[in-house]
């Protein structure tokens, strides 16, 4: 048996999650999803093996380049632990999108997380999350899951919050630019998860290929990208009620 961790995290905070429930469930290999050129058809997962799968959750659903990735890989009845990241507002139909896609993928889902980062967008809310408080929660989630994946007899069916159909989602209109500091790196174009950043222009943006998954912000060395912020602050009064208020992790088993 192998243990994996899979994950989607431009700016960084699914990540931290994985990390944390990881080393309770002592990972093997990780796999970054967002990188560009790597090929997802050469993964090949076992029934015996364990993947614990990480996505953050864009308006209540999951980023299609992740489903777009994982549906690309050979997976042969596989143990999944679902983890959806979402920065302090709600995760809407992500986890159900998630189970239903990758037990279309041939995984068998045991598990699910939902945890809190802070926003990718709009740092105020969930800023500094996981926290301490997190963390210590979450490493109790992954002993449960080493329980729960030790045990070879829990064959039941997973249930997770979420609606279908799902919530449409159309994405955001935070699209990225460069200011006049730029000195045109190429570090964000090198970065991008999906190649919206032209390579022999990386001050541009393709704002039809953009997730608006802010990675090109987070890692500019010289703080060049950067969005509208009066967009930003209209999205942050209209989110604020719903935002403000500390959301809690939740651990599902079947």
């Amino acid at each position: 048996m192998s243990v994996y961790s899979m994950f989607f995290s431009p700016t960084g905070g699914t990540e931290k999650v994985m990390d944390i429930l990881s080393e309770e469930l002592s990972v093997e290999k990780s796999i970054d999803l967002s990188i560009l050129d790597d090929n997802y058809g050469n993964y090949r997962f076992e029934s015996d093996d364990v993947c614990l799968i990480g996505v953050p959750s864009y308006g209540g659903r999951v980023p299609g380049i992740v489903l777009e990735r994982i549906k690309g890989m050979t997976v042969d009845g596989a143990a999944a632990v679902l983890v959806v990241v979402y920065g302090n507002r709600a995760y809407d139909d992500t986890l159900l999108e998630l189970k239903e896609e990758l037990k279309a993928c041939g995984f068998q889902v045991k598990a699910a997380v939902a945890a809190v980062a802070e926003h990718s967008i709009m740092h105020r809310f969930g800023k500094g999350r996981p926290d301490r408080q997190d963390e210590g929660e979450l490493r109790k989630y992954g002993k449960d899951l080493k329980k729960l994946i030790d045990d070879k007899e829990n064959t039941g069916d997973l249930h997770v919050p979420g609606n279908s159909p799902y919530r449409e989602y159309n994405g955001v209109p935070f699209k990225p630019k460069a200011n006049k500091s730029c000195t045109q790196c190429g570090v964000c174009a090198k970065k991008c998860p999906v190649g919206a950043i032209p390579k022999n222009n990386p001050a541009s943006v393709d704002a039809e290929k953009c997730i608006s998954c802010m990675r090109c912000v987070t890692i500019c060395p010289h703080n060049s990208r950067k969005v509208n912020k009066f967009m930003l602050f209209l999205a942050s009064q209209k989110m604020k009620k719903n935002c403000s208020s500390r959301k809690e992790n939740q651990l599902f088993i079947s």
